[in-house]
């Protein structure tokens, strides 16, 4: 019987990947009620992790900071290493994670094996998730069941912080004094061509604005600044451009409050369904390991609109564009499920 009594837990990448981990640090927590139980995550996920009631600690591996380069990499390893970890179970498989635990003396490092020094881990399971043959949640989570824990029905979760909770209070009171249904949307995506067009979502908020007399609001950061910026310049009807405004911990407060949130394939779809709000996501890269069955919104309130197979865009070795259409999800097709959605409480 496994009996780990300090616990490392790695997932170093980003929003939505840290979001979908959140069941297993329950499920860890299950199994080793007693444990200390740490976890580390990169510096823009931190929001994400703090506050979880079944962690005992946040560690970050702050790359741009502290942890960069050569000398930062050895700093954070002789830090893992004084923590002195039983066991570490990394999900962001790379060789920067795989190497770190290695070095910092970890015994027992659980993994998905694959050619990023998989074969730095003890416990090295087949890597699947290429082919998305299941959610991301459940690849996380079979790792322990391979390890022989027991996982429950999981559920992701999104701790509250009490500042940005505060702060969607106020923003509420001064921007949506009458109480009207809100829909967020996010445009933007670090994969471009992960990206809707940006005149299928200006056709989109003039009809949902007009049809459901709603309070339209466009997050995200990075590449949705400047589509908010077109969407500002050609929408016909009013909505409020928070793009570069908020940090993650407000976008999270502030999808408690909304109805729905129409996204694409994105981090901020995984933080609308932790915020238990009605999620619409947008696959245009419909392949497997990017898939919708392995990263569409985790829970009954996420719903996906995705291009068919040959209609999904595929890129050629160089990074370009060979195939595949944009717009081919109509406004027509996501109008059909909002407007469903509006009728739900």
């Amino acid at each position: 019987m496994l009996n780990y009594r300090n616990i490392l837990i790695v997932r170093t990448d980003r929003i939505g990947d840290v979001v979908l981990t959140t069941p297993v640090i329950e499920a860890v927590r299950t199994n080793f009620p007693n444990a200390n139980i740490t976890v580390l995550v990169s510096k823009t996920t931190r929001n994400l992790v703090d506050g979880n009631p079944y962690l005992n600690d946040v560690l970050i591996d702050d790359r741009q900071g502290r942890f960069k380069g050569f000398f930062g990499f050895w700093r954070l390893v002789a830090q893992i290493r004084s923590r002195k970890f039983d066991v570490a179970f990394i999900f962001h498989t790379k060789k920067r994670t795989n190497l770190l635990c290695f070095l910092a003396g970890i015994p027992v490092r659980v993994g998905y094996k694959d050619k990023n020094y998989g074969f730095l881990l003890t416990k090295g399971f087949v890597d699947r998730r290429h082919f998305g043959e299941q959610h991301e949640v459940e690849y996380c989570l079979d790792l322990l069941r391979k390890m022989g824990l027991n996982v429950a029905s999981p559920s992701i979760f999104l701790p509250t912080d009490p500042k940005a909770e505060e702060w969607a209070q106020e923003w509420l009171k001064n921007n949506n004094p009458s109480g009207l249904k809100i829909v967020a949307i996010h445009p933007g995506a670090s994969d471009s061509t992960k990206r809707w067009p940006a005149g299928c979502f200006i056709g989109l908020v003039d009809k949902i604005v007009e049809r459901h007399k709603c309070l339209v609001i466009v997050i995200g950061a990075g590449a949705a600044v400047e589509l908010a910026r077109e969407l500002r310049v050609q929408c016909a009807r009013p909505f409020i451009d928070l793009t570069g405004q908020t940090s993650v911990a407000q976008i999270a407060s502030l999808l408690r409050r909304c109805h729905l949130l129409i996204s694409n394939d994105s981090g901020p779809m995984h933080l609308g369904a932790a915020a238990g709000i009605y999620v619409l996501a947008l696959f245009l890269r419909n392949q497997p390991g990017i898939n919708p069955e392995r990263w569409k919104p985790f829970g009954p309130k996420g719903f996906v609109l995705s291009n068919r197979p040959d209609e999904a865009v595929r890129l050629g070795i160089d990074g370009s564009v060979v195939s595949g259409y944009k717009d081919s999800i109509q406004v027509e097709d996501v109008l059909g499920i909002v407007n469903d959605l509006f009728e739900r409480p």
